[in-house]
C-alpha cells in the first residue's frame, strides 16, 4: 500500500468537464465563457449546475442573471484552442464568437444563443442562484437537448466517443481526452456480488 499525503484543500474534481455556456444580454448579443466547474444535479426534473466566478465582473453571469437562460455546450478535442481562448478573453472587451468565426442561432426553447459549431448544446432556464465562496451557483433545468446526428449510435442515443468531448485538470491546466470504454455501468458490479457469494 502506498503512502497518502496531505495536500493543501482546492476546488478538485476529477475528470471535469470544459464547456462554453452560453446567454444573451440585454441586446439580444450572444455571449459565451468556458466552465470546469459544471454537473448534472437531478434526474427529476433534469437539471445541470454550474458555476461562474462572480468576483470578478463576468459578462455572461450578468447575461445569465438577466435572462434566466442559458445553454451549455460541449465542444470537441478539436476545438480545444477556441474552447480555450473563450475562457481566456472577456465578453466585456470583445465579441469573442465573432473574432472565433463561430455562429450562433436562437435556441428552441429559452431566449439563449446555440452556438451552431458545438456538437451537443443543452438548453436550460435558471430555477436557482445562489452564491458559493468566489461562485455564483446557478442551477438550469433542462428544457431541450440539441444533438449533431453523427453524434449519435445506432439507437439514437448520445455517443461520448464520438462526440469526443474535452476534460479538463483544474490542477495542473492541462486539457485531455476522454480513454476507452472499460465497462458497463450496473452491470460490471453484479460479478463482484456473485464471487462473493461463492
Amino acid at each position: 500500500m502506498t503512502t497518502k499525503i496531505n495536500i493543501k484543500p482546492r476546488a478538485i474534481m476529477y475528470p471535469s468537464p470544459a464547456v462554453i455556456v452560453s446567454a444573451y444580454d440585454e441586446n439580444q448579443k450572444a455571449d459565451a465563457c468556458t466552465l470546469a466547474f459544471a454537473t448534472m444535479c437531478s434526474h427529476q426534473p433534469p437539471c445541470i449546475m454550474i458555476a461562474i466566478n462572480h468576483s470578478a465582473k463576468r459578462k455572461t453571469l450578468e447575461d445569465i442573471t438577466l435572462q434566466q437562460e442559458f445553454v451549455v455546450g460541449f465542444p470537441s478535442i478539436d476545438q480545444v484552442s477556441q474552447t480555450d481562448y473563450i475562457g481566456i478573453f472577456s465578453g466585456h472587451d470583445e465579441d469573442k464568437l465573432k473574432k472565433l468565426s463561430l455562429t450562433t442561432t436562437k435556441a428552441q426553447k429559452v431566449n439563449a444563443p446555440v452556438i451552431n459549431d458545438l456538437k451537443l448544446s443543452v438548453e436550460c432556464k435558471v430555477i436557482n442562484m445562489m452564491k458559493v465562496g468566489s461562485h455564483a451557483q446557478i442551477t438550469g433545468e433542462i428544457v431541450n437537448i440539441l444533438a449533431d446526428e453523427d453524434i449519435l449510435d445506432d439507437n439514437g442515443k448520445i455517443s461520448m466517443k464520438l462526440l469526443n468531448p474535452i476534460v479538463y485538470d483544474d490542477v495542473l491546466y492541462d486539457y485531455f481526452s476522454i480513454g476507452d470504454k472499460v465497462a458497463d455501468a450496473f452491470n460490471v458490479g453484479l460479478d463482484v456480488q456473485i464471487n462473493q457469494q461463492l
